[in-house]
């Protein structure tokens, strides 16, 4: 197995959802597909867009799918089953509500821990074996201190308040160097460099 070769930022299809938390991870790829000078391509036999780059003198597959967080793992599987990758093999980047805003957590595997998109994606890919970056998009309040049912939903779905887009940037930025850095040196290379 080669290290990472494909690398998929979730989020949602849509005008309506651009700029929204939930979406970081669209944005670490479409830093990722600019800094390469790649075009992203709609391919409807993965249901999600597509943009072939050099990174780190490797051949990788950028991907955003186009099914809505909660049905990733559509795209993701059919990328995989297409290149005959290995679940490690992905990179998945994605919003983390736990995490504070602009902050950065690199796992080589793990749980969804609530995430939907990512609970997709271990489901249809019958594994949690695959790489994950998280960045931090911070939380509203909790049921517990009476927030309503739909809160996180509402909150994720939500735009950045205006004292956090400078800190957002930065880590969208952070994050498409975390990347490179995974796919450049390995994965412990990079937990070790951004996971602050």
């Amino acid at each position: 197995m080669d290290g990472i070769q494909l690398v998929v930022g979730l989020g949602n299809p849509g005008r309506e959802y651009a700029g929204t938390r939930h979406n970081v991870g669209y944005r670490v790829a479409d830093k990722l597909a600019a800094g390469a000078d790649a075009r992203w391509q709609r391919a409807a036999k993965f249901d999600a867009e597509i943009a072939e780059v050099r990174l780190a003198g490797r051949k990788i597959v950028l991907a955003k799918p186009a099914t809505f967080m909660n049905l990733s793992g559509r795209a993701c599987v059919a990328l995989l089953h297409w290149h005959k990758f290995a679940p490690e093999q992905m990179l998945v980047v994605t919003d983390d509500a736990d995490l504070d805003v602009g902050r950065l957590r690199l796992r080589l595997k793990g749980s969804s821990g609530g995430h939907n998109g990512l609970k997709s994606i271990a489901e249809m890919a019958g594994s949690e074996q695959f790489p994950r970056l998280r960045i931090g998009i911070g939380r509203p309040m909790r049921r517990s201190e009476g927030a309503p049912e739909n809160a996180l939903v509402d909150f994720v779905l939500s735009k950045f308040r205006k004292e956090d887009i400078a800190v957002v940037d930065e880590a969208v930025g952070r994050a498409a160097d975390a990347v490179a850095c995974a796919i450049e040196c390995g994965m412990d290379a990079a937990m070790n460099k951004f996971n602050s």
